[in-house]
């Protein structure tokens, strides 16, 4: 699938930002097209994604997982063995290595879980730039370990205190740094969302996952799965599984929003179970938001699920009824968390615990000689500390 015009999904996408960033962000275009069009670009990134991130990633069947549910049987794309622990760097390195040919010095990129801002150090002390990563303090707190491992790593982690002071804000904060700096700076955003060409872009660099994905499973089960599943916060590793299935209408796709405490609640960032259709961060998408268009407070037990937009690439995908979205509350993924460490010795993300929860309950309506595939897009390191205290 590729935008219908330029940055559009149907009535989703397009680039709603300031005059300031309009010549940017066409310059950002026309690189990334020349860029996606050079062979050495592209080998360049296969290399890095071969020698440096450790592609391909395995696909394993929990086969434990599986006995213990009883019912379809279960594989796990295993995007927690990428370098850096996630599927994040995926992306992170084609951007870098596109803002070094542009001849950027200096990297911006905002984070929630800390995934991104991990990868972003990374591919920046790899290339020689210059790091700043954006962050919630909030989120700070409760990602201890990945705000040092940032700072290891040669960047400058600021925290922002505005707001939900969430990825949301992390977000804006990023955009403002971008707009005065933008000269020698690359904003380097880490999901599917945002102005065109942020969600093409992402998609592209991160449609690896699926198009492995999909050899694997043809490879050991000769036929393609019955439904893939994804978490969903901006919704980069989901639309990365989903791209090289989408002419397969007979798998089904299933994004996992965050529950939060339930919708009932309104302590949640489920867009598709309680938003509407509205602006954000230079994208026209699902949002959470009240009557007069304002943005509302989100929660999960998850930070990198924790935003109140969704891709517009999933906004079209859901309107089409191409794939279906629903959400995991932060008991089903502490549960799922636990449920998937303990059976195969795999402790996953707290992000994607909430596509394992969904996975846990779908394994037993679809029976028996049926096969789901699971994105693990990331691995659960940074959250043992919260899932502790949780537990607790």
């Amino acid at each position: 699938m590729v935008p219908d015009r330029p940055g559009w999904y149907g009535k989703y996408g397009g680039s709603f930002v300031p005059e300031t960033l309009v010549e940017p962000l066409r310059e950002l275009t026309d690189a990334y097209t020349k860029a996606a069009a050079d062979p050495g670009f592209r080998d360049e990134l296969a290399r890095h994604l071969k020698n440096f991130v450790g592609r391909p990633t395995p696909l394993t069947f929990a086969r434990r997982l599986t006995d213990e549910l009883g019912g379809a049987k279960i594989y796990l794309k295993r995007e927690d063995l990428a370098h850096t622990g996630a599927h994040k760097i995926n992306n992170a390195l084609g951007q870098a290595l596109l803002a070094r040919r542009m001849g950027k010095t200096r990297i911006v990129a905002e984070t929630g879980a800390g995934q991104h801002g991990v990868a972003s150090a990374t591919a920046a002390a790899l290339l020689g730039l210059k790091c700043v990563v954006y962050m919630g303090s909030v989120d700070m707190k409760r990602q201890e370990l990945n705000v040092f491992r940032m700072r290891l790593l040669g960047a400058d982690v600021v925290p922002v205190e505005n707001g939900q002071r969430t990825l949301k804000d992390a977000i804006s904060e990023a955009m403002r740094d971008w707009v005065t700096n933008v000269k020698n700076s690359y904003y380097l955003l880490g999901s599917a969302l945002g102005p065109h060409p942020y969600p093409y872009m992402v998609r592209e660099f991160q449609k690896i996952i699926g198009e492995e994905a999909r050899a694997q499973i043809l490879a050991e089960e000769k036929r393609l799965p019955d439904e893939l599943v994804a978490c969903v916060g901006g919704g980069s590793n989901a639309i990365g599984l989903f791209h090289a299935f989408l002419g397969d209408r007979e798998v089904a796709m299933t994004g996992v929003e965050a529950g939060g405490h339930g919708i009932a609640s309104r302590q949640h960032a489920a867009r598709f179970s309680g938003g509407s259709l509205g602006v954000l961060q230079g994208t026209r998408t699902f949002i959470l938001q009240d009557e007069h268009g304002q943005t509302l407070d989100t929660h999960s037990i998850s930070a990198g699920l924790d935003y109140p937009a969704v891709g517009p690439e999933h906004a079209l995908l859901q309107e089409q009824g191409r794939a279906k979205y629903t959400f995991a509350t932060d008991h089903e993924a502490l549960g799922a968390f636990q449920l998937l460490a303990r059976t195969e010795g795999i402790i996953p993300a707290l992000e994607s615990a909430h596509a394992v929860a969904y996975a846990a309950k779908r394994a037993g309506e679809l029976g028996k000689g049926r096969i789901l595939l699971v994105n693990v897009s990331g691995r659960g390191d940074k959250d043992v500390d919260s899932v502790r205290k949780e537990l607790a």
